[in-house]
């Protein structure tokens, strides 16, 4: 395997970030099949937006700016429109003493569906902004996405569980 360094300076930065596209939505993959196997918990649901809300510090890089409009209008069109179909392919259930997350079929479809646009997306916004300032938009939209996600989610288990 080529160190990072090396495969940066192999490929050109718009099919690295394509291939870091791959790889981030073939984790979540994996990652979402292993997390559908054990209980839910208030910290499994809190933890994931926590951690990613840190991604907010590339922010303290200009080249990853952007007007603050732009950030609003990802931001919502990932709470309101990208965050739609996982809010409804995915629910909380009892299991005896325990919550689990209960996906329908189609889950891993929205998912891949999800990444699938991005991908496209990205491309095409790409052509009117810099790699890293179309990086930084699609973070803001997924955090908006996940952040509804579990927050819903949230209230979900709270209701389940009677807290």
């Amino acid at each position: 395997m080529l160190p990072l360094r090396e495969l940066s300076q192999r490929l050109p930065l718009r099919e690295l970030s394509l291939l870091a596209s791959l790889v981030g939505a073939s984790g979540v993959l994996v990652w979402r099949v292993q997390e559908g196997r054990t209980a839910v918990t208030a910290k499994k649901i809190l933890i994931p937006p926590i951690g990613m809300a840190t991604g907010f510090c590339m922010f303290l890089v200009r080249d990853f700016r952007f007007p603050l409009l732009w950030a609003a209008c990802a931001f919502l069109l990932g709470a309101v429109v990208f965050a739609y179909p996982l809010l409804r392919t995915s629910r909380l259930v009892r299991d005896g003493e325990v919550i689990m997350m209960q996906r329908s079929n189609v889950f891993f479809v929205v998912v891949i569906a999800l990444a699938a646009i991005r991908i496209l997306a990205h491309s095409t916004i790409d052509r009117f902004v810099d790699v890293k300032q179309t990086a930084a938009l699609f973070f803001v939209l997924a955090f908006g996405m996940i952040l509804r996600w579990r927050v819903r989610m949230y209230f979900e288990y709270r209701r389940l569980t009677g807290g």
